[in-house]
């Protein structure tokens, strides 16, 4: 089996098959952007209205050179807020994993050194052992894929608190790291794709079933603070990712096909004797 490769496609993210390249799947977070998020409308208005008040001088004077230039300048607040963030949680990420490999991480980029740090906090204070990490989910029943970032387990005592010494008993956890300012409810939807996929696929193109879980857990890091949060991804978590599966396909396939061509429409534009008499 061939490894599996992803491509970009109007906006959202596909995982090709190894072995058929005709069959694709949509990525786990395309399709969890399929669930209503009103507040963003907001919040980029906000980004643009905050840039313009807080470089109004500058915006000025742009706009008295390029008017259009001054308006992509504003619109574009929110989307190179985005950009930055998203680099920055990459980088980390990538350092999350070399560093719960084993790898001796030297020096780091000073805006990632509090992570690293936060982060080498949570290794001596959880001691998980790594199981899997940045392999691919791949559901055949459902048709979606996406690339998690560890399988876990964890020593926990009686009430669930870690155990770094790891007399505890044992969980297997499905992982995730985030580096947003907050942890949000569309994890779990996340998480539970993973969790119920059908199978593993590794970076060399092997294959196993996807094991039973214990449950799930976040790591919220930032570069103050981090804190281990258990997740649902039962059934009932896993439905509504589910149904978001079958609104991204009425978004993408399904809503392009139920309106037919005009069976009967008006054969000319009218024209006035007004408009007429105007030429």
């Amino acid at each position: 089996m061939g490894r599996v490769r992803t491509i970009q496609r109007g906006g959202s993210r596909f995982y090709i098959h190894p072995d058929r390249p005709e069959i694709k799947h949509p990525g786990v977070t395309s399709v969890v952007a399929m669930l209503p998020k009103p507040f963003l409308m907001y919040w980029a208005a906000k980004m643009t209205a905050e840039l313009a008040v807080d470089s109004l001088p500058f915006v000025e004077q742009m706009a008295a050179r390029d008017r259009q230039g001054a308006v992509d300048y504003l619109k574009g607040a929110s989307r190179r807020y985005t950009k930055v963030r998203a680099d920055v949680g990459s980088q980390a990420h990538d350092l999350f994993e070399r560093m719960i490999r084993g790898e001796t991480v030297g020096h780091v980029h000073p805006d990632l050194e509090p992570y690293r740090e936060r982060f080498a906090d949570f290794l001596k204070a959880v001691n998980p052992r790594l199981e899997r990490a940045e392999d691919v989910a791949w559901s055949d029943s459902h048709e979606y894929a996406g690339s998690f970032d560890a399988v876990l387990t964890v020593w926990l005592d009686d009430k669930g608190e870690p155990t770094p010494d790891r007399s505890g008993a044992p969980h297997l956890l499905m992982a995730d790291w985030k580096t947003s300012k907050a942890t949000y409810p569309d994890v779990a939807l996340q998480m539970s794709a993973y969790a119920h996929a059908d199978r593993i696929i590794a970076p060399d193109g092997s294959t196993e079933p996807m094991p039973e879980f214990d449950g799930a857990a976040v790591l919220h890091i930032t570069p103050d603070a981090w804190a281990f949060k258990p997740v649902r991804i039962d059934e009932g978590v896993f439905s509504v990712f589910l149904a978001l599966r079958r609104v991204f396909t009425w978004d993408r396939e399904d809503s392009k096909t139920v309106i037919g061509r005009a069976i009967a429409k008006s054969a000319q534009k009218l024209v006035t004797g007004t408009q007429r008499r105007g030429k």
